[in-house]
C-alpha cells in the first residue's frame, strides 16, 4: 500500500474538513489538527522505514497524456520527508491553542486548508520525478505560503511582504523554469536528466538553478523577501516556512548537481563562497534587529549559509577525489538540514509563545520573562544554544562534521587548501557572532526585569503550544548526545546523489560519533555532579536579596537595563561598511535637558539595491498592464482562445 499517497490525500482532507466545518470553532480547530498532524505521522513513519530499509518507492498518474505526473522517493527525498512531516505534524498541535483566540470564521478555517496544502506541496516537490511534476508542486508551495504570509492582510506590512514573497517566488521559478528549459532542449525529455548536455550546458543549467532555488532558500544575496515574510505569517506558519519550506531550495540545488554530474572545483568553490556570505551577513543583519521574529528570520540566512557550506566542501572533495571529506561535507550538510528543522522552529514556537502572551515582538520592550514563562525560557535556551553550535546539543554536531571535512582539505592542494581554509574561519566567525546574538536575545528578553508593563497576563497556558516545544528541545539533546543514528541517515541519503563511491561505509564516520558521545556523557555527568553539589552545600542557608549596584543612581529603574541595541552596538560597527547602521537620537543639551530619544536601524544592503533593480520596476509594469483586468468575462475569455491559437503554433 502507498503509505505516502495515503498520507498526503490524510493531510489534504483535514484542511478541506477546516473549510466545511469553519462555523464550528473548536471542532473545525481539532479536526483540522488531527488531520493534518495524522497525515504528517503517517508520512514521517513511511519516509523513515524506506531510508532506513533503502525501500524507494516510484509511482505516476499517468492519464495526463504528454504531461504524466511522475513521483519517487529515494533515500535523498525520504531524508527531507522526515523533516518536512515531523515539523508539520509539531505545527499542527502548536497551532490548536495558538489560534484558540483567531478571529473566528472563514479566514482560520483557511489558514489551515493553506497550511494542509502547504505540508503536500512540499512533499510532492521532494519526490517530484520528472520537471513537470516538479514546477507544478513548486507553484503549488509557493502559492500556498503567499496566502499564509498575507493571512492577515488589513495590515499594511503584511501585504507589503506578501507581495515582495511573491515577486521573489515567481522571479525565482522563472530561473528554474529556464534551467529546465536548457534541460529539455537537450535531452527532448521532461525526465529529470543531463544525458546529451555538454560541460557549458549543465553550467548554465546549474547557475540558473542556484538562483531560483536560492531565491526560495534565502541565499544571500537572493534573502530579502525572508525577513519580511516569516514575522508576517503565523508562528506555527513561521515555523515550516523556515524549518522545512526554505530547505526545498537546498534540495533542489543538491537535486540538480547529482544529476548533471558536474564535478568542478569552481562549482563547489562558488557554493561554498556563497555560503560564507550568507552565514557571516546574515547573523550581522540578525544582530541589529530589534523584532524577535524578524531576527530569527535572518538567522535562517545564517544557517542556509551554513548548509551551503557544507554543501561547498562536499563538490570540493568529490572533485578533488577525497571521498572522506566529500561525504563529510554532504553529510553535515544534510544533517544541519535536519538540526536547523528542529532548533530553528523551536525558537520561533518560544517567539511565538511570547508574542501570543505579550502582545508585542519587540526585543527592547521585553525582559524577565523566565521567571513567568519557565517551560518556554528553558526551552528557547536550550534552542539558543543548538544554533549557537554549542555542544551537547544538535546544532554542535553537523557543525563538527562540516568543521571535519574542512580540515581533511587543508592537507590537499593549493586550491583545495584555500577553500577549506575559507571554510573554517567562516565557520568560526558564524558561530562566535551567532552566540553573541542570542547571548542578547535571551539575555534581553527572558532576564533582567521587564522593560514595559503589558496589560496581558504572562502566563503559559496552553499545552499543545508547549508540547512541541518540549519535544524540540528533547530532540535538539538526543540529537547532540547520540549523533551517530542520525549520521548514519544522512550518509544514506548521501548515497543518493551519485558520487561514484558504490555503498559508502559508515564505520569511518562511526568513532566520531562515539567520541561526541562519550564528551557529551562525561559533561553531562559533570553538570549534573556540579548541581547535586550546589544543591548539598546551599541546603538549609538562607538566600540574600540585594539590588544591583546602581552605577552611582539610588534609584535605578528597569529602564537602565543594557538594551539590545547597546549590548551589539560595538559589534556592528565592526561591520557597518556590510551593515550601515542608521541612529536617530537629538543631542542632550543643556543646564534641564527635555526628554529625548534613541532609535537604530541597520540597512540591508541587498534589500536597498534590489528593491530599486527589481521589485520596482516589476510593480510599475503590473500598474501599467491593471487594464488587462477590467471585469468584462467576454474579453477574458477571448484571452484564452488567443493562449489557446498562439500554443498551436509551437505544438
Amino acid at each position: 500500500m502507498n503509505l505516502f499517497l495515503l498520507a498526503v490525500l490524510i493531510i489534504t482532507a483535514g484542511g478541506i474538513l477546516a473549510i466545511l466545518l469553519a462555523r464550528q470553532f473548536t471542532l473545525m480547530r481539532l479536526v483540522a489538527v488531527l488531520g493534518i498532524a495524522g497525515g504528517a505521522g503517517l508520512g514521517m513513519l513511511d519516509a523513515f522505514s524506506r531510508l532506513l530499509y533503502d525501500t524507494p518507492l516510484t509511482f505516476s498518474a499517468a492519464r495526463l497524456g504528454p504531461f504524466p505526473l511522475e513521483f519517487s522517493i529515494d533515500a535523498l527525498a525520504a531524508f527531507f520527508l522526515i523533516a518536512i512531516f515531523g515539523i508539520c505534524l509539531l505545527a499542527a498541535i502548536y497551532s490548536f491553542d495558538y489560534l484558540r483566540h483567531a478571529p473566528k470564521g472563514l479566514g482560520t478555517a483557511a489558514s489551515y486548508l493553506f497550511f494542509s496544502l502547504l505540508a503536500v506541496s512540499m512533499a510532492l516537490v521532494v519526490t517530484a520525478a520528472n520537471l513537470i511534476t516538479f514546477m507544478l508542486a513548486w507553484e503549488l508551495m509557493s502559492l500556498t505560503s503567499f496566502f499564509l504570509v498575507i493571512l492577515d492582510y488589513k495590515a499594511p506590512q503584511n501585504r507589503k511582504a506578501g507581495l515582495l514573497y511573491f515577486i521573489f517566488s515567481q522571479v525565482g521559478a522563472m530561473f528554474i523554469l529556464v534551467a529546465f528549459a536548457l534541460m529539455y532542449r537537450y535531452t527532448g525529455s521532461f525526465a529529470l536528466d543531463a544525458n546529451g548536455l555538454d560541460t557549458t550546458a549543465k553550467w548554465l543549467v546549474f547557475v540558473f538553478a542556484f538562483i531560483g532555488f536560492g531565491s526560495k532558500a534565502g541565499v544571500f544575496p537572493f534573502h530579502v523577501w525572508l525577513p519580511h515574510a516569516h514575522p508576517a505569517a503565523p508562528s506555527h506558519i513561521s515555523a515550516v516556512m523556515s524549518g522545512v519550506m526554505i530547505k526545498t531550495g537546498i534540495y533542489g540545488i543538491l537535486r540538480i548537481y547529482g544529476v548533471l554530474n558536474l564535478h568542478s572545483p569552481a562549482v563547489g568553490g562558488m557554493v561554498l563562497v556563497f555560503g560564507v556570505f550568507a552565514g557571516v551577513l546574515g547573523v550581522v543583519y540578525a544582530l541589529g534587529q530589534h523584532d524577535l521574529k524578524r531576527l530569527l528570520a535572518y538567522h535562517s540566512v545564517e544557517n542556509i549559509g551554513i548548509i551551503l557550506i557544507g554543501m561547498g566542501i562536499g563538490m570540493i572533495g568529490v572533485e578533488a577525489q577525497n571521498p572522506i571529506m566529500a561525504v563529510l561535507g554532504f553529510a553535515g550538510a544534510l544533517l544541519h538540514v535536519l538540526n536547523h528543522a528542529i532548533f530553528k522552529s523551536l525558537l520561533f514556537m518560544g517567539a511565538g509563545m511570547v508574542l501570543h502572551k505579550t502582545g508585542t515582538a519587540s526585543i527592547d520592550a521585553l525582559g524577565g520573562l523566565l521567571k513567568r514563562m519557565k517551560i518556554t525560557g528553558v526551552t528557547f535556551l536550550i534552542g539558543s544554544l543548538a544554533i549557537s553550535g554549542l555542544p551537547p546539543l544538535n546544532g554542535f554536531v553537523s557543525e563538527f562534521f562540516i568543521y571535519l571535512g574542512g580540515f581533511r582539505g587543508v592537507a590537499a592542494g593549493s586550491t583545495v587548501f584555500a577553500y577549506s581554509l575559507l571554510a573554517i574561519v567562516g565557520l568560526a566567525v558564524i558561530g562566535g557572532l551567532a552566540l553573541a546574538c542570542f547571548t542578547k536575545v535571551v539575555g534581553v528578553v527572558f532576564q533582567g526585569e521587564p522593560r514595559r508593563e503589558t496589560t496581558r497576563p504572562v502566563d503559559e497556558k496552553g499545552p499543545t503550544m508547549l508540547l512541541p516545544m518540549v519535544v524540540l528541545a528533547a530532540a535538539c539533546a538526543v540529537i547532540g548526545i547520540y549523533p551517530g543514528a542520525f549520521m548514519f541517515l544522512a550518509i544514506k541519503a548521501v548515497a543518493a546523489l551519485g558520487l561514484d563511491y558504490g555503498r559508502i561505509p559508515f564505520e569511518p564516520f562511526a568513532h566520531y560519533s562515539a567520541a561526541i558521545t562519550l564528551g557529551a556523557t562525561l559533561f553531562l555527568a559533570a553538570t549534573l555532579l556540579l548541581l547535586a553539589l550546589r544543591r548539598m552545600f546551599y541546603q538549609g542557608k538562607p538566600i540574600g536579596h540585594g539590588g544591583t549596584w546602581g552605577c552611582g543612581f539610588t534609584q535605578p529603574t528597569a529602564r537602565m537595563q543594557y538594551t539590545g541595541s547597546s549590548y551589539a552596538a560595538s559589534i556592528l560597527a565592526f561591520f557597518r561598511p556590510a551593515a550601515p547602521l542608521e541612529e536617530i537620537h537629538p543631542p542632550v543639551a543643556g543646564l534641564f535637558p527635555r526628554e529625548t530619544h534613541y532609535h537604530s536601524h541597520v540597512h540591508d544592503i541587498v534589500e536597498r539595491h534590489l528593491n530599486c533593480l527589481v521589485v520596482v520596476p516589476i510593480v510599475r509594469l503590473f500598474d501599467r498592464l491593471r487594464w488587462i483586468q477590467h471585469g468584462d468575462i467576454h474579453l477574458y475569455i477571448g484571452y484564452i482562445l488567443l493562449a489557446i491559437v498562439v500554443l498551436l503554433f509551437f505544438v
